[in-house]
């Protein structure tokens, strides 16, 4: 199996990512997807990475360095997701070592993500798989 690592920068390439991403983020038609994701890059210095398994997109992330007073500069992980047709295959792992290695590469502390409260199987991954600890809750209110 060859696979890659690649920044997903056009709006081609960002479109091929949508079906995979639209697993995570079902709320989301492709319009909205792709203008919430180019308004992102622009301003926000959103990434978004995919693996290639023989030129098909198998697992995506996107994020965004920061810097916050609780956390220092950090890299926060918006999405991540593996196709569910190739989940327990190791690429959630491989591509989120690979923020890992971008964050050290760019002189960031840690890297930090929230999980939705159903989401299990995710914060068995990210405890046990990734050595991350649970820090605190997120709230959020609806304007």
């Amino acid at each position: 199996m060859t696979t890659t690592i690649k920044q997903l920068h056009s709006e081609n390439d960002i479109l091929l990512a949508f079906p995979v991403m639209k697993q995570l983020r079902k709320h989301l038609d492709e319009t909205t997807y792709l203008d919430l994701v180019l308004e992102a890059q622009e301003k926000d210095m959103y990434r978004m990475f995919a693996i290639f398994e023989n030129n098909e997109i198998v697992a995506v992330t996107g994020f965004k360095p920061m810097i916050t007073l609780y956390y220092g500069r950090f890299v926060w992980v918006c999405d991540l997701v593996t196709d569910e047709n190739k989940r327990s295959n190791g690429y959630g792992k491989q591509l989120l070592t690979f923020v890992h290695e971008w964050a050290r590469e760019n002189n960031y502390e840690s890297v930090a993500l929230s999980s939705g409260l159903q989401r299990i199987d995710g914060h068995r991954f990210y405890e046990e798989k990734m050595d991350y600890d649970k820090v605190s809750y997120v709230f959020k209110t609806s304007l």
